[in-house]
């Protein structure tokens, strides 16, 4: 489990984010030993928005991760952004050097078809776009932090709410795969991550964090509280 928190005079946002969310569940009388049975921990979210609560929700089932974020900002777009580059920056940190490495997935719902094909070898790339700008910038800024390339394609689609989810459940399942264990590093250079000696720091404002560490963004000021929720709705 990797938490960071970032905090700036616009937002503070605090991502608690691991790779296994299920936990056993308790064996009952007479059940197949080979069926794995468990229970999903739903994570906890909080970030003022109704709506990107519902879309980190869903991107936690599909991707399979155990995720809490508790977020506030002066803007929406200001809250979308850090928090994508929060949770990036945790994705990061629980990326293993061992994992398949490489994910896709097409999600239809209802008029919306996207594909989402990802790599999460440590080369941070994102081609999109999708029609609403907000969640556009959303995965960008997470691919650019995480240090993964994405392509997400909009086959088809009208609803706008629809795209957006379907690119959350596309890039979910897609991350899912390539988290998934593998038994070497999946690259013929033969390593795909940097090793840092302890006292390197790329960016001054940001200290390095593995499994069960903190990273902390140097404060800026204090972040004020979004306005009051509503409807989920979407911003082009």
């Amino acid at each position: 489990m990797s938490t960071v928190v970032r905090e700036t005079r616009e937002t503070r946002v605090r991502v608690n984010l691991g790779l296994d969310p299920l936990k056993p569940a308790p064996s009952r009388p007479g059940a197949r030993p080979d069926v794995v049975r468990g229970t999903y921990a739903a994570p906890a979210i909080r970030t003022g928005d109704r709506f990107l609560d519902h879309m980190l929700h869903t991107l936690a089932r599909y991707a399979n991760l155990a995720l809490d974020v508790e977020a506030t900002g002066d803007l929406r777009h200001h809250l979308i952004e850090d928090v994508a580059i929060t949770i990036g920056l945790a994705l990061r940190d629980e990326i293993p050097a061992t994992c398949q490495r490489y994910g896709e997935a097409t999600i239809p719902m209802d008029d919306a078809l996207v594909h989402a094909a990802l790599d999460a070898g440590g080369r941070p790339y994102y081609r999109g776009p999708l029609p609403v700008r907000l969640y556009d910038h959303f995965f960008r800024s997470l691919t650019d932090n995480a240090g993964i390339t994405l392509h997400l394609r909009v086959l088809r689609g009208r609803d706008r709410h629809h795209i957006v989810e379907a690119a959350f459940k596309a890039f979910g399942l897609a991350l899912r795969q390539s988290l998934a264990p593998g038994d070497a590093v999946f690259s013929t250079k033969g390593a795909i991550r940097l090793e840092r000696s302890p006292g390197h720091r790329a960016n001054p404002d940001i200290t390095a964090a593995g499994p069960s560490t903190t990273s902390h963004v140097a404060a800026i000021g204090r972040a004020t509280t979004p306005r009051a929720g509503g409807e989920p709705t979407l911003e082009a």
